[in-house]
């Protein structure tokens, strides 16, 4: 081998030993990055020109199908986090029975009181606190349908944003393919650029679970699992209206509120059908549209369960036909026909209410009666504490098959809601460490650490080899220079 064949090939040795601990380097310092794909220096021999190595490019690892797995997990974990936090804000609500503020101790205490009224129905007192445990229930019967309509609307919201965050990303997306395609077919490393896109679709997947599929120059086009469009070539455009408001009659069904569209062009919104399932997007739809509207009709059923019981025909015998009773829908009489939001609208009727300038009297002698009766006469509270344990078969909400007393009822709801939060922590839990399994499946496949290692050490005697042979080429020439001279 000549001089000249040996120095060149030392120099492409020394070039292929930089390339290749650069790409050691970057892999050692991102070896705990997100969506980092581990790199390989790709060479090749070139004996056409007497020797040497030729750097081709870079490689990048990653397994097309632990990211779809991981993607998958991610989306499944933030459906089921944002399932689960509404569950527990909506127990939450209700209150457990094991705190003073909860429904059912609110029942309890109206029940107590009403026991100890007919025991002394001459004290005012006693009457006054049946008064006070009817608002306490009223009140937390308000609070919590206001909750669940304050938990639409911050669903709504997040819907809002969610589609924002998409419309960006997939734009962003688009924009990377044409840089990546680009940069391919000029023969560049487009691995940085590839990463990105990958962090980008894993965030766009946590909202609405994508497929990946390849397109020419490592392009990509992107469908949702139930099989819509987001991006191949151009990015979908994906379209939707908030509502500033949300009250318990609003629904999508009825048209009140707002769909998704894709590039102009409505899609189903059903847990099981819809092209956008599987993910947080779809989550909120449930929320709003589902979870949301079944908690507001169950306590809707309670409400005019408790509101039809005290104001049942002949329970007072003064009360005038059209009246209302002890409880009232807004002030009025409570109407089957208007049952939804009744858990939002209920009061105690102003009559017997002395803070709305009432007689707590009315409860002993009627709501009807224009003066005091007799003030040892308990049969109208014995009525009213009858009515409320009497065991009647429900009119409405998920449990109307069934006959229940009010406090009953009060506790079947509550229970209800705690078992959803039950099972949306243990399907939390599930999707939690699927996602924790899948993320280190995925890890376990890309930078490890020793091994890199040791491909450093490989290229330190790579180089150390190749500059000493340019030191014995430059000694060599040395000495033909001085023979010469």
């Amino acid at each position: 081998m000549s001089l000249s064949g040996a120095l060149s090939n030392a120099i492409s040795g020394l070039t292929a030993a930089t390339r290749s601990a650069q790409i050691v380097s970057s892999n050692m310092a991102n070896s705990m990055t997100d969506g980092y794909g581990r790199r390989d220096v790709e060479l090749q021999s070139q004996d056409a020109r007497g020797g040497g190595v030729k750097v081709l490019g870079t490689v990048r690892h990653r397994q097309p199908a632990l990211v779809a797995e991981m993607r998958d997990a991610n989306s499944n974990q933030a459906a089921q986090e944002t399932i689960s936090t509404f569950q527990k804000k909506l127990e939450q609500l209700v209150g457990t029975p094991d705190l003073a503020s909860s429904l059912t101790a609110r029942m309890a205490r109206f029940e107590a009181a009403l026991v100890s009224a007919i025991s002394r129905p001459d004290l005012s007192g006693r009457l006054d606190q049946v008064v006070r445990e009817a608002s306490s229930i009223s009140e937390s019967l308000n609070t919590t349908s206001q909750g669940i309509q304050d938990m639409r609307v911050a669903a709504d919201r997040k819907i809002h944003s969610a589609v924002e965050l998409l419309n960006t990303k997939l734009s962003q997306v688009q924009e990377l393919n044409v840089q990546i395609a680009g940069g391919s077919t000029a023969k560049r490393d487009v691995s940085a650029l590839v990463d990105y896109r990958e962090s980008l679709i894993t965030e766009i997947a946590s909202f609405v679970p994508v497929k990946e599929m390849q397109r020419p120059n490592q392009g990509i086009a992107l469908y949702t699992q139930g099989g819509a469009l987001l991006l191949d070539g151009a990015a979908a455009e994906i379209s939707y209206t908030n509502a500033h408001t949300i009250v318990p009659h609003m629904t999508i069904d009825a048209g009140h509120l707002s769909g998704i569209a894709i590039n102009g062009v409505d899609i189903s919104l059903s847990a099981q059908n819809s092209p956008l399932r599987g993910g947080e997007l779809a989550a909120l739809f449930q929320i709003r549209d589902d979870l949301a509207v079944n908690a507001q009709s169950e306590l809707d059923a309670l409400a005019r369960d408790l509101t039809e019981r005290l104001q049942a025909p002949g329970l007072d015998p003064t009360l005038a036909p059209g009246s209302p009773g002890l409880f009232t829908d807004a002030g009025t009489l409570f109407e089957a026909s208007n049952e939804v939001g009744i858990a939002r609208r209920i009061t105690v009727n102003q009559i017997v209410d002395p803070d709305q300038g009432g007689a707590s009297w009315h409860l002993r002698d009627g709501f009807g009666a224009a003066t005091i009766g007799s003030v040892g006469d308990a049969s109208l509270l014995q009525a009213f504490s009858t009515s409320f344990n009497a065991s009647q078969s429900l009119s409405s909400g998920s449990f109307s098959a069934q006959s229940a007393s009010a406090s009953d009822l009060a506790s079947l709801v509550a229970g209800k809601f705690g078992a959803q939060r039950l099972s949306a922590e243990q399907d939390l839990t599930f999707a939690a460490v699927r996602a924790a399994e899948t993320k280190q499946f995925l890890l376990n496949d890309g930078v490890d650490s020793d091994q890199e290692m040791q491909k450093l050490m490989q290229i330190e005697q790579a180089y150390a080899a190749n500059a000493r042979v340019l030191q014995t080429v430059d000694d060599m020439m040395n000495v033909l220079m001085g023979a010469i001279g």
